[in-house]
């Protein structure tokens, strides 16, 4: 399993025109986060800092629960740790999503449902905001917005609460007691 190290370093590739972390030892993880989605500093050299790993933490133990091996697990992570901390603030883009009867008051590292008229799945919470949430798709295939746009694994997407639904209950793992 993947482990945090502050040996780690973020910078802007621009071969591939992403954000980049080095891991070290010759191993280098290119993130999903392209030029116009960061922000300034993004720019430079950063190191992995406390708050990256504190971020990696909870979201690696939340995303454990997921049925995907363990290679997609660390890549997930790291795909959350950079976009709650380079990821350019943006508006939502609630109107690919369906109005859900009871919104969500979701919390960093809250998995939550959304659906539309095309596609539906589960989203991780990078970051809560008051009233919208920035998320990451975190199911296999391809999620349609529409006729012309998707959502890959891993891919951010900022979203009003209104739309989503609580899906945590889906990932707890309840213990059970065995009788002979």
């Amino acid at each position: 399993m993947l482990k945090p190290s502050d040996k780690w370093n973020w910078y802007f590739d621009e071969q591939s025109t992403y954000l980049m972390l080095d891991l070290g030892e010759d191993m280098l993880f290119q993130t999903n986060l392209s030029r116009k989605l960061l922000v300034n500093c993004a720019f430079s050299h950063n190191e992995f800092t406390v708050d990256d790993a504190s971020a990696f933490q909870t979201y690696s133990e939340r995303i454990r629960c997921l049925d995907i091996n363990e290679y997609r697990q660390a890549e997930l992570t790291l795909y959350c740790v950079a976009a709650k901390r380079f990821h350019k603030p943006v508006q939502p883009k609630s109107w690919f999503f369906d109005a859900q009867p009871c919104g969500h008051e979701p919390e960093e590292g809250d998995m939550v449902f959304l659906s539309n008229q095309y596609s539906d799945g589960v989203f991780i919470v990078l970051e809560a905001g008051d009233s919208s949430s920035l998320c990451a798709y975190v199911g296999q295939d391809e999620f349609l917005l529409d006729c012309n746009k998707c959502l890959q694994f891993g891919q951010p997407i900022k979203v009003m609460h209104d739309r989503m639904s609580c899906a945590n209950h889906l990932f707890i793992l309840t213990p059970m007691a065995m009788v002979g």
